[in-house]
């Protein structure tokens, strides 16, 4: 990556790595370094937050909501259509950020810039919709209706293979609903977040609002999730990380809206469009480098097909273009760090020793980067490794004799985020979105399993946390619901028909 498409977006080789209306740097703060996975090189770095530093940005988001939660919703909209043209005018340099930073080929590293684009253009049409009910009252002369508030600062805590798109889904929805928003980024993209930041502090300069979008870094994450000044966690990351801070939320009783693990699967029919299969699966699961959350990590083939669709997978992994992911030509990347390559070997190894056959990749490659050969491994869907998973471009393929069967395995793992089915079968696919079918927050027909477009709610169940994010209703997590009842006439009936004297 280029200095100068840093020096373009204002981020400096070593920089302050907590905003709440200015750039706040402690002398002795320590250092969180940036290290670019293609190459194993540090690209720059950030001062990390202090206990103190972090006090003060809570105080200062808390001020400015306080003021913003009285702005009206589609005033709140504009700031936040200002910060989307900033995001387009930027696109090229951040995609370039994005893929020097965490690893992704130029066109996904441009697209997630695009997803946040499109987020801020939802949230503002969002920022005239925010609709309330009214209900019909029993008692004469009353009114009874909903109606929805401003929640508070919320705290948002993202991962590192979405490092821009996840936080739009969050901040541009929570802003128009009238929070402030406190950023809390991965520590493996911190100039990323310092970017964007510095976007948004363009735009909000001069507005009296400078503190709703603010960014705190490591290790302050734990004492968002605590405090009580923030009634709102969002946290994107494994399922492990999404059990603690659900038990150090609620024991506070806040709420918490949690995107975790996805473990995904998908189904292929035997009256399945073959090439389609193929293209949609090679996608989902090398995408990324296998590291999204909606990444396809099972399939279940039918019996009839399984050595055809096998056959063509292995031919594509053969030609898959793996390097650089900043060349054009190339379409996987590098996993994010050596941890991670260790992780891939260690779930290979246990797969071999659970019964499974390794019939494509999975060796690390010769480079000074983070690079391996996405594997695909033949093994029985209930091999224990295949309920867990593992970020990495590891395919796991059985086959079926019955959707019966293999609804039964795609269903047995903790995990539900992403599904889908390949089929021509109105029938199939109809047993597979009905309630006794897919039990995942997304069920795709004749598409692969990730791609979400934001319209639509995006999360998932059981182990992946329940969340809710994006589009769709999903901006009522970020708003209290208010129940009023209004009586305009001169008596006072109750409800129930209880007579009280």
């Amino acid at each position: 990556m280029h200095a100068d498409t840093m020096a373009r977006l204002g981020v400096d080789r070593h920089h302050a790595g907590t905003f709440a209306g200015e750039w706040i740097e402690s002398l002795d703060a320590q250092q969180i370094e940036s290290i670019n996975p293609t190459t194993g090189e540090p690209l720059g770095s950030i001062s990390a937050t202090t206990e103190d530093e972090y006090d003060l940005v809570v105080t200062k988001a808390q001020e400015a909501f306080e003021r913003w939660r009285m702005i009206p919703a589609p005033q709140r909209g504009e700031y936040v259509r200002q910060i989307g043209e900033a995001l387009r005018d930027n696109k090229s340099e951040l995609g370039s950020l994005v893929t020097a930073e965490v690893g992704k080929i130029t066109a996904e590293g441009e697209g997630e810039v695009q997803e946040a684009i499109d987020m801020a253009e939802f949230a503002v049409g969002l920022s005239r919709q925010l609709y309330g009910l009214t209900m019909a009252s029993e008692r004469p002369h009353h009114r009874l209706f909903e109606q929805w508030h401003p929640l508070g600062p919320v705290g948002v805590i993202t991962a590192f293979n979405f490092p821009v798109a996840v936080w739009s889904w969050n901040a541009f929805v929570a802003a128009v609903c009238g929070d402030a928003v406190i950023w809390k980024p991965s520590s493996h993209a911190p100039l990323t977040s310092v970017a964007i930041t510095r976007l948004c502090a363009e735009v909000m300069d001069g507005s009296g609002f400078e503190s709703i979008f603010s960014l705190v870094s490591d290790p302050v994450g734990r004492a968002m999730v605590d405090d009580r000044r923030i009634p709102l966690i969002s946290a994107t990351g494994s399922t492990e990380m999404g059990r603690d801070v659900s038990r150090r939320v609620s024991d506070r009783l806040g709420r918490s809206l949690l995107e975790l693990g996805g473990n995904n699967g998908a189904i292929v029919m035997e009256d399945a469009d073959v090439d389609l299969v193929t293209r949609a699966v090679v996608f989902g699961a090398v995408g990324t480098a296998g590291q999204r959350c909606t990444t396809l990590r099972r399939l279940f083939v039918h019996d009839s097909i399984a050595e055809e669709v096998v056959g063509r997978l292995k031919v594509a992994y053969e030609t898959l273009p793996i390097g650089d992911p900043s060349h054009p030509d190339n379409l996987v990347g590098p996993l994010i760090s050596n941890q991670a390559m260790e992780n891939m070997q260690r779930a290979l190894a246990n797969a071999v020793d659970q019964g499974g056959h390794i019939i494509a990749g999975g060796e690390p490659m010769e480079s000074p980067g983070y690079f391996v050969q996405p594997a695909i491994v033949w093994i029985e869907p209930t091999a224990p490794i295949t309920h867990t998973e593992t970020f990495a471009p590891i395919l796991y393929v059985s086959s079926f004799a019955s959707l019966d069967d293999a609804m039964s395995a795609h269903n047995a793992v903790p995990q539900g985020l992403s599904s889908a089915i390949f089929t021509d079968s109105l029938k199939a696919a109809e047993r597979f979105l009905s309630a006794s079918g897919s039990d995942c927050g997304i069920a795709n027909v004749n598409a692969g399993t990730s791609g979400a477009e934001i319209g639509g709610a995006f999360g998932g169940e059981k182990d992946t946390g329940g969340g809710r994010e994006s589009g769709s209703d999903a901006w009522k997590a970020y708003m209290r619901r208010q129940t009023v009842t209004l009586n305009w006439g001169d008596d006072l009936p109750l409800a129930q028909g209880i007579d009280f004297g």
